[in-house]
Formats: structure tokens, sequence, C-alpha cells
């Protein structure tokens, strides 16, 4: 995996390594102490996104909160999100939404359970499944007000197994990104198999929207969801739009990616790395039965009681960040880089994996010990560089 590879070749050539990656220069952040270095004094001189070939498909690029170009637009968006879906007064008002999205999880845990117990040949359960459709139910329920897994729903369906697709194309490289030239040919099909899928996502998305028009047109429905926030917002026309049109399709499908793959992974490193680690299982299920109690749920209340399991969410993420490589920057101008000249439009990859495992910050970094963070003040919200596996600065 080519995180792992720039790790090993960290010892040999040091913190920041040069790549010529087909024609595209790439500058990679391999340290604690050049992520300080690039987040804190030159977050400004790489702010721009480096766009790929698949994420042209549909202008999709221009929508995303992750890579429209840095200015008053990407500001729009990313107060859309900050500051109308992540408030504490929105995160109390939905509460009741997770209740009830966590209940059916446990409810489709428990009916797999029962399916496969008479069962001779038994797999297990893939837990990090059911917190895929949990995420996916859940961000359908907050944005859309929509149980997207209704099995009555069959635009819900469609819907799941088209971004299902998506997600597993962003994730694959595209050899035409390092050699342009193949751009037309497409060798690999990506660009193709991403535009006929993402048409289809904001085919569905489109209509969802379109319902909701309607809706709000024949009665006075006070529903609150994120795309009522969109569809009632109004710009200055100027650096901004005045409304949104087809953009909201985008946006949305934007953030069921980015929020549904990310938690079951991390879920499925965490549950991972109790398993391997017997002695930190035992005192996750003490930490909870003395909290919470014994056969109960976990209640929201309950988790910031609970310090353990979040050294272990926090461990988690120090050695199997979401994404390894960060969302690639690129550079505005000609940079001077820690004694490095970087050229205009070079791709940055700062390798969140690697950074989790520097040996000049943490102590014995390739062993799971969430006792680390125990009494810790380091936190994943990008003000520590030491972990940032959702990034820091402006872009994060």
């Amino acid at each position: 995996m080519p995180h792992r590879t720039l790790t090993r070749l960290r010892d040999k050539y040091g913190q920041v390594i040069w790549l010529r990656l087909g024609s595209l220069n790439t500058m990679a952040i391999l340290s604690t102490k050049a992520a300080a270095e690039f987040f804190k004094n030159h977050d400004l001189s790489f702010a721009e996104r480096n766009i790929t070939e698949t994420m042209r498909a549909h202008d999709y690029h221009k929508s995303s909160v992750a890579l429209t170009p840095y200015g008053s637009y990407w500001r729009v968006l990313r107060r859309l999100v900050t500051v109308d879906m992540l408030v504490n007064k929105r995160i109390n008002e939905t509460a009741y939404i997770r209740r009830k999205c966590i209940g059916n999880m446990l409810q489709w845990i428990e009916d797999e359970a029962s399916k496969i117990q008479g069962e001779s040949n038994r797999n297990g359960i893939h837990v990090a499944r059911f917190v895929f459709l949990l995420t996916f139910n859940l961000l359908g329920n907050l944005m859309l007000s929509r149980d997207l897994l209704d099995p009555d729903s069959k635009e819900g369906s469609e819907f799941f197994v088209v971004m299902s697709r998506l997600m597993d194309l962003s994730g694959k490289g595209n050899i035409a990104d390092f050699f342009p030239w193949l751009k037309w040919l497409d060798p690999q099909g990506l660009k193709r198999k991403t535009t006929k899928d993402l048409g289809k996502a904001i085919g569905i998305a489109s209509k969802f929207v379109k319902q909701r028009r309607e809706d709000k047109r024949l009665s006075d429905n006070n529903k609150r969801d994120f795309l009522d926030l969109l569809l009632e917002f109004e710009g200055n026309g100027k650096d901004e739009p005045a409304k949104f049109s087809d953009q909201e399709n985008i946006f949305i499908l934007e953030l069921f990616m980015a929020g549904s793959e990310t938690t079951s992974s991390t879920v499925e490193w965490a549950f991972t790395e109790l398993l391997c680690n017997p002695e930190s299982m035992i005192k996750v299920k003490a930490e909870l039965s003395r909290v919470v109690g014994p056969n109960k749920r976990v209640e929201e209340n309950d988790v910031q009681k609970l310090h353990y399991l979040n050294a272990v969410i926090k461990e988690t993420f120090r050695l199997h960040p979401p994404l390894p490589f960060l969302v690639p920057r690129r550079a505005l101008q000609d940079t001077e880089f820690m004694g490095y000249h970087i050229p205009q439009n070079t791709q940055v990859l700062v390798n969140a994996w690697a950074i989790g495992r520097d040996p000049e910050v943490w102590d014995d970094p390739l062993s799971f010990k969430p006792e680390r963070f125990m009494g810790s003040k380091i936190d994943y919200k990008g003000q520590n560089y030491e972990l940032i596996p959702f990034g820091a600065g402006r872009r994060m």
C-alpha cells in the first residue's frame, strides 16, 4: 500500500519526500514536525485541492466542500455543515433520530444472529457492515427525513447500491491522473463507471429534492432537516450563490460518502484491535459495566464518562486513520517549505498513517495502547498535529 511504502522510506530519506509520479510533482509529509510546519505556516499556500480525473465527472469537484476552490463559495458550504448541521443545538434536537437508527441496527444484528445460529458453517456477523448501514440510514434521516433502508423504499435501496459502488470507485488509483495523455482513453474505465453511477445517484437525489419542494408548496410542514437548510439558503448573489440549484444534489452525495465508509472502517479496526488485545477488551467491558450498568444500552450522555472507551477510539484513529492520506492539497504558487523549493501545482500528500506512527512523538508507536491517551489532552480535532485523522488547517 502506498502509505506504508512511503512510511518505510522515511527512515532513509527523511520526513519530507519528493516524488515524481508520472508527470505529477508530489511532496509527501511523513512526520508530526513537518505536518505542524505545513499547517501552521504554509496552510494558505497549499489551500487548493488536487482534483483527480474521476472527480471531474458531472463537475462533482465544483460543488464539493472537500474539493471546491478555496474562497467564498467554499466558505458557504463549510458554514452549512459546521454551523447549521453540527452545532450542539442541532445535535441535541436530533438525538431521538440517532436512538431510533441505533435501535434498528441492534435489531438487524439480532436477526442476523438468529439466522446463523442453527447453521453448521457459521462465519460470524460482519459488524462493520451493519455500522455502515446504520450510518447510511442515519444520514438519510438527518438530511432527508427518509428511512433509506426501509424495505418498501425502492429509491432508498437503489440509492444505497449506487452510493456503495461510488465509494468503492473513489478509493481506486487512476493511472490517467499521472499520465494526462491517457485521459481520453480512460484505460481502467474509472471515469466512465463514475460518470454512470454518479449520474444515477444525482438523479435519485434530485427526485428527493423535487419531492421536498412539492411538499413544501402544498403544505406547511415545518420539517427542519439539512435539505430544508439547502433549499432555504439565500446568498448575496455576488461572491456566493443567491440560491442553490443542482449543486445541492452533489453536496448531499458528498456527505453520504464522507460519513458512511469512514465510520464503519473505524469501528471495524477498533473491534479488530480489541480482539487482538484482550486486556484492553476487558477494560472496556469493565468500564461499560461500571458506568452504564450490566445489560443496559449506552446512551449519548454516557459517552463523556467512558474515558477508556474514548481512549480506545483515539488509539484506533492513531493507528488506522480513515484516510491514510488526507485529501491531497495543491501548491497555489512556488513556495519554500523546510528548505525545499516547491513548484506551483505540486501535489501534497499528508500521510496521516505515518504521522500516527511517528517514533519521534509516540512511545512504542506500533503497539495498541489506549492508556497513552488516559489523562492526555491530545484530541483529533486538528489542533494536535501528532493525531490528524481528519486533517487540520483551513481545509479540514
